[in-house]
C-alpha cells in the first residue's frame, strides 16, 4: 500500500482538501495516511477530519497520527510538506515590524522582508525533515507546498540530502482558468505554456487550437475599466505577458506600486492582506473542530491540487502534465543555473520530469532575476552562516529598496532577528554590522 505522510497536518482545511482528492482515486482508497504535526490538538482534529472524509469517500485508508516526525516517515513513499514555522504569531511579526518602518506588504511569504525571514525560520525544519527522510524513506518524493516556495526548493537542493523534491503551487492552474473565463472560452479548450519563478511566472502562450487568445484578453481589458485596476493586468499591459500570481502577491515583488499611496488606491492593493487571511483560517479551523465534536458534516470537496495528481500518476503510471518548482538545470536559459524555476513537468511512473522551456522574454527574465537575487542571498545566508547576506537580500528586494534607506533596512533586519529569535539558524542571530 502506498504510504503518504502529511507534515503540518494541523493545517486542517488544506489537509481536508488534499485528502478529498487523494481518496477520490480508487487506486489510493486503501493508502496508508500518516498525519504529523507538533500541535497535539490540531493533530487530533486533523485525524478526526481525515476519518470523516474517508467515510464520505467510501475509502478505507489506514490513518495514523504522530507527534514524532520520524515515526510518521517510516517507509513513506510520499511526504507532503505544508508547515508554517512560528504559526500566526510569526506571520503577524513579519507584518508589524516592517510596518513600523513604513514598509508595506500584502502577503509577505515569498520575497521581501517577510519572505526572507519566513525562509530563514523554515530552513532549520527542512534540515530535520531531510535528515529523517534520509534515515527512514530515502527514495520518497517530497512534495512541498510551504512558502517561500522558490527559496525552500533551492535550499533543499543546495543544503540537504533530499533526492526527490518538487514544489507545488496552484497559481498557474487558477490563473489560466481565470483567463479562460475572461476571454469566454471553455477552459477544457485552452492550451497554454507558462514558465518563470514561483509567484512570478508568465503565461508565454495562451491559445485555443491555432488561435492566440491574447487579443481577446486585450479586448476584454479595453471594455472593462475595472480590469485595468488590477496589478497584474497593469503588468501584462506593460510587459506583454500575463503574470501567474494574484495582484496582491504581484504588487510586492516589484518597486512600482507599494510605496505610492495613489497606486495603492488606484490598483486596490490590499495592504496586510495575509493577516486577514490568517484570521479567516483560524475561524475555519475552529468551525471544523466544532463540527467534528458535534458530529456534524464537514466539507468533502476536491481541490484540484497537484500533489494528489502526482501521487496517482506515479502509482498508476497514468501520465499527466503539472506545473512544478524544480532546480534550474538548463530549463530556463536566461535564469541562473541552480535556482528554483516553475515549468511544466511530465509525471508518470518514472517520477517528475521537468520540461526545458528555453529563454524567457528578456523583460520577464529581468524581473525574475531581481526576484531570484533575493532568494540566492537568503539561501547563501543560511548555507554559509552569513548574517550580512540577510541584509543584502533585503537590500536587493525591489519593494524594500524602493521604500527604505540602507540604514533603515539594516535596522529593520536587526529588529526582525530579535523578534524571531530562536526560530532562526544560530549563526544568523547576530545584529549590527559585525
Amino acid at each position: 500500500m502506498t504510504k503518504i505522510v502529511f507534515v503540518g497536518a494541523g493545517s486542517v482545511v488544506f489537509t481536508q482538501a488534499l485528502l478529498a482528492d487523494l481518496l477520490g482515486f480508487p487506486e489510493l482508497a486503501d493508502a496508508r495516511i500518516a498525519l504529523h504535526d507538533v500541535d497535539a490538538e490540531r493533530l487530533a482534529t486533523a485525524e478526526a477530519a481525515a476519518r470523516r472524509i474517508a467515510e464520505a469517500r467510501g475509502a478505507r485508508p489506514a490513518i495514523t497520527a504522530h507527534l514524532e516526525r520520524r515515526e510518521a516517515f517510516d517507509g513513506a513513499d510520499f511526504v507532503i510538506n505544508m508547515i508554517q514555522v512560528g504559526g500566526r504569531g510569526s506571520t503577524v511579526t513579519d507584518f508589524e515590524v516592517p510596518a513600523r518602518f513604513g514598509l508595506r506588504q500584502t502577503v509577505a511569504d515569498t520575497i521581501g522582508v517577510g519572505g526572507i525571514f519566513r525562509a530563514l525560520r523554515t530552513f532549520p525544519v527542512l534540515d530535520g525533515i531531510a535528515a529523517d527522510m534520509a534515515a527512514c524513506c530515502p527514495d520518497a518524493w517530497l512534495l512541498n507546498y510551504t512558502n517561500p516556495m522558490a527559496m525552500n526548493v533551492w535550499y533543499l537542493a543546495a543544503a540537504t540530502p533530499v533526492r526527490n523534491a518538487v514544489g507545488l503551487c496552484h497559481s498557474v492552474y487558477w490563473t489560466t482558468r481565470g483567463l479562460a473565463e475572461l476571454v469566454g472560452v471553455p477552459y477544457e479548450e485552452v492550451s497554454y505554456l507558462a514558465a518563470g519563478v514561483n509567484h512570478q511566472a508568465w503565461v508565454l502562450r495562451f491559445q485555443r487550437g491555432g488561435e492566440d487568445l491574447y487579443p481577446r484578453l486585450d479586448e476584454a481589458i479595453e471594455r472593462d475599466p475595472e480590469l485595468r485596476r488590477r496589478v497584474r493586468v497593469e503588468m501584462y499591459r506593460r510587459l506583454g505577458h500575463y503574470p501567474t500570481e494574484t495582484s496582491e502577491h504581484s504588487a510586492e515583488y516589484v518597486p512600482w506600486f507599494m510605496r505610492h499611496d495613489a497606486e495603492v488606491a488606484r490598483l486596490r492593493i490590499p495592504v496586510d492582506e495575509y493577516i486577514r487571511v490568517s484570521e479567516e483560517n483560524l475561524r475555519e479551523y475552529a468551525s471544523t473542530r466544532a463540527a467534528l465534536a458535534a458530529g456534524e458534516p464537514i466539507p468533502v470537496e476536491g481541490s484540484m491540487e497537484y500533489a494528489p495528481q502526482i501521487i496517482h500518476s506515479m502509482v498508476t503510471g497514468r501520465p499527466r502534465v503539472v506545473y512544478g518548482n524544480v532546480v534550474n538545470r538548463g530549463l530556463i536559459g536566461n535564469l541562473p543555473e541552480g535556482c528554483a524555476v516553475e515549468v511544466p513537468c511530465l509525471v508518470d511512473a518514472q517520477g517528475v520530469q521537468p520540461t526545458a522551456v528555453g529563454d524567457l522574454p528578456p523583460q520577464c527574465a529581468a524581473l525574475n532575476r531581481s526576484f531570484v537575487g533575493v532568494g540566492e542571498l537568503t539561501v547563501r545566508a543560511a548555507v554559509e552562516g552569513r548574517p550580512d547576506h540577510v541584509r543584502h537580500a533585503a537590500m536587493a528586494d525591489p519593494n524594500t529598496a524602493a521604500t527604505l534607506t540602507i540604514e533603515e533596512i539594516w535596522t529593520l533586519c536587526d529588529e526582525m532577528v530579535k523578534a524571531h529569535g530562536d526560530l532562526l539558524p544560530e549563526p544568523l542571530r547576530r545584529t549590527g554590522l559585525s
